[in-house]
C-alpha cells in the first residue's frame, strides 16, 4: 500500500515525524510532500500569483513552497511514479474540530486527495495549554494512531468524502476509546484579535485561538473530545443544501 504523507505546520513539523512513524506501521511505501513552512490557517487555498517551488530532501521525501492543497497537487502530479492508496495529512499540531475545519489546510490536504479519488484522512492532536510550540505532546496521537487507522483502511467510504480524527489532550492510557461522531458547531464568537504596537509605533493585530466558546452537541466531535475520546468524522465535499434547492427554485419560478 503506497501512503502519501502530508501536513500544514511544514515539513520540519514533530507532528509529521509522528505521522510518518503510525504510517510505517501500515506499509513501508511512504512518500512525504509537505509545506515548506508553516501553513496553519491556509484552508483549501491554492497558489496562483507566484511560482512554486519543489524541493527534494531524500529519495521520498518533498517540500512545495505552497500550501497544503499545493502539496497535494504536487505529489500527484509531479512527484509519484504513481497515485497513492491512501493520503494522510497532520498529524496537526491543534484541534481540528467543528466548523473549524473550514479554516484548516489539514483537513483541506485531505479533502484535495478526496477530489482526487484517494482515500484521505485528516489527523489533529488537540492540547489544551497556549504558546506550546513544538513541546506540544503527541502521546495519543503516538499510541492510537495505528488502532485508528487500520479499520478505515480498507472501510466503504463515499466518493468525494474524507475522514476527519482527532485525538483528545490527555495521555494514551486516559483516553476512553473512540467514537464515530458528527462535526460540530462554534458559537460564532470565535477567539480573540490581540492588538499591539510594533517598534516603529504603528498598530497591528495577531489573531489568538484562545477563548473559543462552543456550545456542546450530543455525539458531535467537540463533546467526544471534551469526554476523553478520539473522534472519527466523516466529511463531505458536497456543500449543497438540498433543502433548500426547492425553495429557492420556487423564488424563480420554477
Amino acid at each position: 500500500m503506497r501512503i502519501l504523507l502530508t501536513n500544514d505546520d511544514g515539513i520540519h513539523a514533530p507532528g509529521l515525524t509522528v505521522l510518518e512513524a503510525i504510517a510505517r506501521q501500515l506499509s513501508d511505501d511512504i512518500w512525504i510532500c509537505a509545506p515548506s513552512e508553516e501553513q496553519s490557517g491556509a484552508g483549501h487555498s491554492l497558489t496562483l500569483t507566484r511560482p512554486v517551488r519543489l524541493r527534494q530532501h531524500d529519495e521520498r521525501r518533498f517540500s512545495v513552497s505552497g500550501t497544503p492543497t499545493d502539496s497535494v497537487t504536487m505529489a500527484l502530479r509531479k512527484v509519484l511514479p504513481a497515485p497513492p492508496d491512501l493520503i494522510l495529512s497532520g498529524v496537526n499540531r491543534g484541534a481540528n474540530l467543528g466548523d473549524d475545519v473550514t479554516y484548516s489546510g489539514t483537513v483541506s490536504a485531505a479533502m484535495e486527495g478526496a477530489l482526487a479519488g484517494i482515500r484521505s484522512i485528516a489527523l489533529s492532536q488537540v492540547y489544551d495549554k497556549e504558546g506550546m510550540g513544538d513541546a506540544v505532546p503527541f502521546d495519543a496521537a503516538v499510541a492510537w494512531g495505528k488502532q485508528v487507522l487500520e479499520p478505515l483502511v480498507n472501510a466503504p467510504i463515499t466518493p468525494r468524502t474524507l475522514i476527519n480524527v482527532n485525538f483528545p489532550p490527555i495521555t494514551a492510557d486516559q483516553v476512553k476509546g473512540i467514537r464515530v461522531v458528527r462535526q460540530g458547531f462554534h458559537d460564532y464568537a470565535r477567539g480573540s484579535v490581540v492588538e499591539s504596537t510594533d517598534p516603529r509605533g504603528y498598530r497591528y493585530f495577531w489573531f489568538g485561538l484562545h477563548g473559543i466558546e462552543h456550545t456542546m452537541g450530543h455525539n458531535t466531535d467537540l463533546e467526544a473530545i471534551s469526554e476523553g475520546f478520539i473522534s472519527v468524522t466523516p466529511l463531505q465535499l458536497d456543500l449543497t443544501h438540498d433543502a433548500s434547492l426547492a425553495t429557492l427554485a420556487g423564488r424563480y419560478g420554477a
